[in-house]
């Protein structure tokens, strides 16, 4: 009885064990052929003045998009290291998306103190931009090349010099 059930049982390891290895698709393809279609990323949200501001208008250049909030400890650390990476690099625009569900006088009033040097967008947290969807934490960030295409995404506080790092040495860095 031991025989009769001992080989079916061999059997059927060996066929998961080898028929992945069937598969006409390599390793190396597969990922080849995912990164084929160019997805740009794409949203309008106004400024704090209301003037909606496009990310198509900064296509050319490398832009960090940073969700932040006022009451967000981390997001405040940021705000300064990002004010000097945007006026510092002409190749590199930050702008700050305010993910809070505040008045515009509040966020004028926060950056007073921090003062930001980039464009605060706003955003709706009930309706956050599909093409990045809610922040599952603060502060968020997203790195979008010069083509429009998300290359990085960090979630948790982030410096000026890892970007930089980023844009420099690649996704290795």
């Amino acid at each position: 009885m031991k025989s009769f059930l001992f080989k079916p049982v061999v059997l059927i390891i060996l066929i998961l064990l080898f028929a992945p290895g069937c598969s006409e698709n390599h390793p190396g393809q597969a990922q080849a052929e995912a990164a084929d279609p160019v997805v740009t990323t794409e949203f309008e949200l106004p400024g704090l003045d209301g003037t909606p501001h496009r990310l198509s208008d900064w296509r050319g250049e490398w832009v960090l998009v940073n969700y932040w909030a006022t009451w967000c400890a981390p997001c405040r650390k940021e705000i300064p290291d990002f004010s000097q990476l945007h006026d510092r690099r002409e190749d590199i625009t930050v702008l700050g998306l305010a993910f809070e569900d505040t008045d515009v006088a509040t966020f004028e009033q926060f950056l007073v103190e921090y003062p930001a040097s980039y464009p605060i967008l706003l955003v709706d947290v009930y309706n956050p931009p599909e093409a990045l969807g809610a922040p599952m934490a603060l502060p968020t960030s997203y790195l979008i090349d010069p083509d429009g295409v998300l290359v990085e995404t960090w979630i948790g506080p982030l410096t000026g010099a890892q970007v930089e790092a980023r844009i420099e040495n690649g996704p290795d860095a």
